[in-house]
């Protein structure tokens, strides 16, 4: 299973670029980007603050996927 999420299209819908997310979220723009790319699994806490910043739920921000 992997992790997916939208935080590419929330940051587009909300008008933030990455360095924007990176400071609300307390990460490096680095991070916003592994993360956008699937290659990094972020923290229940990172999850919870990402989530809040874009008034969504942790589900309705990342989910689980199958597979290939």
């Amino acid at each position: 299973m992997q992790l997916k999420n939208r935080l590419k299209e929330l940051r587009a819908r909300d008008g933030l670029n990455q360095t924007d997310l990176a400071k609300l979220a307390g990460v490096s723009r680095q991070t916003v980007s592994l993360l956008e790319r699937d290659e990094y699994t972020p923290s229940v806490v990172i999850a919870l603050k990402i989530s809040q910043i874009f008034n969504e739920t942790v589900e309705s921000v990342f989910r689980l996927e199958e597979d290939e």
